[in-house]
């Protein structure tokens, strides 16, 4: 069965003229930024934020900090899984490609910023609460996130993803405000200072069925960890360059949309955890709307239960069952 899914994959640049397409997640963040009036404002400011950093991180041979400028891609992943049937929008993610002004030379980053999910949008948005409907205690549904988890590692190990990308994916998302972290000994030159969690959340039990593991870096001069959600070695299979194309793109996208925590005045001490209550923060000039996102995941969870899961549920269930972890 597995070998009729097939994927395929479009990609877009991501730049100050970017126009969400019809076919976009619109949960998605950065097309969250690239709509109303201030849309080009807002796209302009985001790719500065992220050169910036990007300098900033990559000091070295650098004195002016302006060596480097980051190019984005949005890279859109769809599922045919027949002949006949139509492609279904699946995944988007974005990838950075650093520009080495004094070399000339153009480097890739790693695939999988701002990760975007169809199935993720059903499996949070509408499976999760209709199984929590009038239910006194929280809890997931049986076997919640395998299908897409199966789904996930079926891509990365395709054709088409190796043809795209040279290594696998690292997600990088907000740490989780309700979980605790440790400062730890550990330091890294880029990643910085590492904690550790007290214990597992939702989400990093809904990425391990990904195949991902998850570590947690303070990079210097931030104000909060990331979550780096990786397939491998984290510190050992990414250079210096790659690691920063993805925490200058991913931090300055949360600075936006997550300001209380990622653009908080003062830095996370040994004992963390982070609050969206925080009024001890500052905001950047570029217009977001969280509201907009939250409502809108619940629609595209039901769009990709009624275009997806509800049309090809026997097709799917029998695919999750056969498939090889």
């Amino acid at each position: 069965m597995s070998k009729d899914f097939v994927f395929s994959i479009k990609s877009i640049v991501f730049d100050e003229n970017y126009h969400p397409s019809d076919s976009t997640r619109l949960t998605t963040n950065f097309a969250n930024l690239a709509r109303g009036e201030r849309r080009q404002e807002n796209l302009r400011n985001t790719l500065k934020m992220i050169d910036s950093r990007f300098n900033n991180l990559a000091h070295w041979d650098n004195p002016k900090a302006d060596r480097y400028s980051v190019e984005l891609e949005i890279i859109s992943v769809a599922l045919n899984i027949d002949a006949e049937g139509d492609n279904i929008p699946l995944i988007e993610i974005l990838k950075p490609n650093i520009i080495d002004k004094k070399t000339n030379e153009r480097i890739d980053g790693i695939a999988g910023n701002n990760f975007s999910s169809y199935v993720r949008d059903y499996d949070f948005s509408v499976l999760l609460p209709e199984h929590n409907n009038n239910k006194s205690t929280f809890g997931t549904p049986d076997n919640f996130g395998d299908f897409h988890g199966k789904l996930f590692k079926h891509f990365v190990r395709s054709d088409t993803y190796k043809a795209h990308f040279s290594k696998p994916p690292v997600i990088c998302i907000s740490a989780s405000s309700s979980k605790t972290y440790q400062r730890t000994e550990n330091q890294h030159p880029i990643l910085g200072v590492e904690y550790q969690q007290n214990e597992f959340s939702s989400t990093d039990e809904y990425f391990e069925k990904m195949g991902m593991q998850v570590r947690y870096f303070m990079p210097p001069n931030s104000s909060a960890p990331l979550a780096f959600y990786f397939i491998g070695d984290l510190l050992a299979d990414y250079s210096n360059l790659e690691l920063i194309g993805t925490i200058s793109t991913m931090e300055t996208f949360q600075k936006i949309y997550r300001p209380e925590i990622y653009n908080a005045n003062s830095a996370a001490g040994k004992l963390y955890q982070p609050s969206l209550k925080n009024q001890d923060y500052s905001l950047t000039q570029i217009v977001y709307d969280r509201e907009e996102r939250s409502q809108l995941a619940v629609k595209q969870g039901k769009y990709t239960e009624e275009h997806f899961i509800k049309p090809y549920q026997n097709v799917l269930e029998q695919w999750a069952a056969n498939y090889a972890l």
